[in-house]
């Protein structure tokens, strides 16, 4: 079979809309879980003092200890903190949208380069337009697919500097202010924590956040997490969940489909939902291994930043 040159299109609309209604119709009781978990502010102080006290341990270290460190433990935390982040761009902590919003700065501290309300203003799109090549950022460019291609270094390069390619997207997307208010607090409250950390615990310590940062979202297992979601490992499936033990550190992100399903149920709450529900999500292709799924990306050449759904 020949690798993709393009992606996969679709007159169909996104499954989402349509699975909430037949869920909610057949299990009315999942409205109940449906509401906010304000005791994830508690994790969002932990991540952020774990980052903080890994940093100091670091401070008189040689700079090699840094990325080792980062990938055992920096990794989860900066991890999780995206995790977090995304909690607060739904509004899953507090009622007011901006305890969520300060919350997610809050969060981001930790990540060196400024994301969190951007984020929020993308991943929104994201949901309310899956699949839309205008609207939603978590699609590749046409030309960063052409670049990467399909070949093991591309891929690997790819996921190496993945946030430098996501922050590409943006000015193809139509009707989405790039800054705002709070976009420019969150690059001032992140710029100044990155400082204070070089200032006072020294050049090792950033290090390790710096390279905490990148292994939570690119040649980590942690990775895969970006290819799980929605690339088409079994077209033309188009979401995916993730059902492996790194759903505890993660926070049970891996729980995607029912995240899309019903986006205003806050992430301790997923597995109650597809226990609920099961007969939706048992038919459903997922994955158990965010490690093989990582390698089969990188070295099946079937598998590119083509291999996702787009609507007509």
């Amino acid at each position: 079979m020949a690798a993709p040159i393009d992606f996969m299109y679709s007159e169909a609309p996104e499954p989402h809309k349509q699975r909430t209604r037949d869920i909610l119709a057949q299990h009315p009781e999942v409205r109940t879980l449906i509401g906010r978990t304000p005791a994830t502010i508690l994790l969002i102080i932990g991540v952020i003092f774990t980052q903080l006290a890994v940093a100091w341990l670091l401070h008189a270290q040689p700079w090699w200890t840094a990325p080792i460190a980062a990938w055992l433990v920096g990794a989860f935390a900066s991890h999780m903190s995206f995790v977090l982040i995304h909690e607060c761009s739904h509004n899953l902590i507090f009622k007011k949208k901006q305890w969520n919003i300060v919350s997610g700065i809050a969060a981001d501290l930790v990540n060196v380069v400024p994301s969190s309300v951007s984020f929020r203003s993308y991943h929104l799109r994201h949901h309310s337009h899956q699949g839309d090549y205008d609207y939603d950022a978590d699609l590749a460019n046409r030309w960063e697919a052409r670049f990467i291609g399909h070949s093991f270094a591309g891929k690997a390069l790819w996921l190496l500097l993945f946030p430098l390619f996501q922050a590409l997207r943006p000015p193809r997307l139509k009707n989405i202010p790039f800054i705002n208010g709070w976009t420019i607090v969150n690059m001032i409250a992140v710029v100044a924590f990155d400082a204070a950390v070089i200032l006072f615990l020294g050049p090792t310590a950033f290090l390790y956040l710096v390279f905490s940062f990148f292994f939570s979202i690119g040649l980590h297992p942690l990775g895969a997490r970006w290819i799980q979601e929605h690339y088409l490992t079994y077209p033309p499936q188009e979401t995916y969940s993730y059902y492996g033990p790194l759903n505890i550190p993660a926070l049970n992100v891996g729980y995607h489909n029912e995240h899309h399903d019903f986006p205003s149920v806050p992430w301790n709450r997923l597995p109650r939902l597809k226990a609920m529900a099961p007969e939706f999500y048992s038919t459903l292709h997922y994955h158990t291994s965010w490690s093989r799924l990582l390698l089969r990306f990188i070295f099946d050449p079937q598998l590119s930043l083509f291999s996702r759904m787009v609507r007509k």
